[in-house]
């Protein structure tokens, strides 16, 4: 009798242990998929229900059935209590308050002041039609005039593409990042729509005139991204006397979509390139108002990062965008090497492309293709999300445009990250067994000398090099053709390479912009003194250059002009200029695309 009890008891006391971590789990999984309150208790009250049914049910069979209902009903409040679709307000948490009116050409608008009302924040602003229905896969329209005062207090939708769910997006915050906070308040979902041509201002509290202005594209390989994302928001720059603008444009399928029929019903024979067309619509946006927040529209530089550096690179040669802007800055990303390593492709492969999407929907033409729900084009972001040389916005590649002294800017800040590629072969690392195989497959014929170049004799060596020739092959090389053209063409060219290690991302792609923006949160731990010294200068570098176009300042490290491609300024643990250190590389990319 003792035996069977005591056996009773320990089979007691492991169900409890692992109910009880089943329980948590089920709760984990709620605050990962910002499931509302209500899911919380429900799943608390199923959870607890089960234990009371359990102890009536006595056979395995019955108790097996219990459970699986238990399962079912769990996935069903999942599903059934996701949080609501919720606009992003311009200001996290309390505000300071509404700002006086403001007149732009299509209506009054009021925006919202930052808690210590050092910055006001103008945000979900129309700079263009919305692009849907008819005007879907069309050059962008005026945006109709409002009567009364617009509350531009929150940021409009992210434009339409394809979102991963709210625990995959969770476990990025926690795997990636490092920065995720658990909290009830953020239990609401992002909200996306064809409807997204809007931007945003951050400019200086109070009166103020002939401000310097940054523009800025935001990336996401021109299929994804947002505008409202912290690390790369105005506030930073406002704070040190800039009018930081940033906007939505057409990504994937709706921004890159190019066919014949497109082309022939254009007045201007474009097709292919509307993301661009959106940019540069709202760069005339700022042309026309951003004096309306003390800005000078006659000393705007444009800057982007990964994509949307190379649409700034882009820009940089597109005769519709000459005069919109005097400087540009551009992050880890151009289109100015002779072949692209991404986010750009002929108009051939394009058209190819709009015929393989026609079929793939089973649409015999544009009618029928702007007939379709949004939500189901939306998968087409894959294989659409690229600029062309279409012969209106870009009427030869940013490389021959270069090559002929054709360019829009008078002055370039650009550079990469130590660490680029580490997020995109994070799951196909290189160890010394695969290594040869990726080396040869990336740079054939010219594998061997790579490899005499960069051996490699244990798994950490050839992860290590693996990532070094990733970065140089699809981002840095890029940056050294640009450099090259600058000179060439008597454009002064600074070029950083950022290096800092922190608790987040470090120098991964990316990784710069809570710095060079001013952005590091004031209360994260992921981030030493070290860390903020440093924001502070990459930042200050920013806005010396959008005000004058020369980064340097009082106070700061002498950053030099790159007049030969090779000089880089560091901006990590070390601060100072060095040289490229994937220099030995690069010859042997000009030979693989000479």
């Amino acid at each position: 009798m003792k035996n069977t009890d005591t056996g009773r008891t320990g089979r007691g006391v492991a169900f409890a242990v692992l109910y009880g971590f089943f329980g948590l789990a089920v709760l984990c999984l709620l605050e990962l998929n910002k499931n509302r309150v209500i899911g919380w208790v429900i799943a608390l009250v199923l959870l607890a229900e089960y234990l009371l049914l359990r102890r009536r049910v006595k056979k395995g069979f019955s108790r097996a059935a219990l459970f699986l209902c238990l399962l079912l009903l769990l996935a069903g409040n999942l599903l059934v209590t996701v949080g609501p679709v919720r606009l992003h307000p311009a200001v996290q948490g309390k505000n300071g308050g509404v700002t006086e009116p403001v007149t732009v050409s299509d209506g009054t608008l009021t925006g919202v002041f930052t808690a210590d009302r050092a910055v006001e924040v103008y945000a979900g602003i129309p700079y263009a039609a919305p692009p849907v229905g008819e005007l879907r896969w069309r050059e962008p329209r005026d945006p109709e005039p409002w009567e009364g005062i617009l509350q531009a207090d929150s940021f409009a939708p992210m434009a339409m593409q394809p979102q991963n769910s709210a625990i995959y997006s969770s476990l990025a915050r926690i795997i990636g990042y490092h920065d995720y906070k658990i909290s009830l308040r953020d239990n609401c979902r992002e909200p996306n729509s064809e409807d997204a041509l809007y931007l945003n201002v951050w400019k200086p509290a109070g009166a103020q005139e002939k401000l310097p202005v940054l523009v800025y594209v935001h990336g996401g390989s021109l299929q994804t991204g947002q505008p409202w994302y912290a690390d790369y928001r105005g506030e930073g720059l406002a704070r040190k006397g800039v009018v930081v603008v940033n906007m939505g444009y057409r990504l994937g399928v709706f921004g890159f979509l190019a066919t014949e029929e497109l082309a022939a019903e254009s007045p201007n024979g474009t097709t292919g390139n509307y993301g661009l067309l959106d940019q540069i619509k709202a760069l005339e946006w700022v042309r026309d108002n951003i004096e309306a927040f003390g800005g000078d529209p006659d000393n705007v530089t444009l800057a982007g990062e990964s994509a949307g550096s190379a649409c700034v690179s882009a820009l940089c040669t597109s005769p519709l965008a000459k005069g919109l802007f005097r400087r540009v800055i551009g992050e880890s990303s151009t289109t100015t090497a002779k072949q692209p390593a991404h986010s750009f492709r002929s108009l051939e492969r394009a058209m190819q492309t709009g015929r393989e999407t026609l079929e793939r929907f089973g649409a015999q033409d544009m009618e029928a293709l702007r007939a379709m729900d949004a939500e189901k084009l939306v998968a087409a972001a894959d294989t659409n999300h690229h600029i062309t040389v279409d012969g209106y916005v870009l009427e030869e590649s940013p490389w021959e445009a270069y090559e002929k002294g054709l360019h829009n800017e008078e002055a370039i800040l650009h550079g990469f990250n130590s660490l680029e590629a580490t997020p995109f072969i994070l799951f196909s690392q290189a160890n010394l067994k695969n290594y040869p195989s990726k080396v040869r497959e990336m740079f054939g014929s010219f594998a061997d000398e790579v490899l005499a170049m960069y051996p490699a004799s244990s798994d950490a060596e050839a992860k290590a090099q693996w990532t070094d020739l990733y970065s140089a092959y699809y981002f840095t090389y890029g940056h050294r053709c640009w450099a090259r053209q600058a000179a060439a063409n008597g454009i002064p060219s600074y070029e950083y390479y950022f290096s800092k290690e922190n608790g987040c991302l470090g120098p991964w792609h990316s990784g710069e912009e809570v710095y060079c923006y001013g952005n590091i949160p004031a209360g994260s731990g992921l981030y030493d003194a070290a860390d903020r010294e440093l924001a502070e200068i990459f930042s200050s570098y920013f806005a010396n250059f959008a005000a004058t176009g020369d980064p340097n300042g009082e106070g700061l490290p002498i950053w030099e002009q790159s007049r030969t491609g090779s000089e880089l300024l560091e901006l990590g643990a070390e601060r100072g200029m060095r040289d490229d250190p994937f220099e030995p590389i690069y010859a042997v990319l000009d030979s693989l695309f000479p």
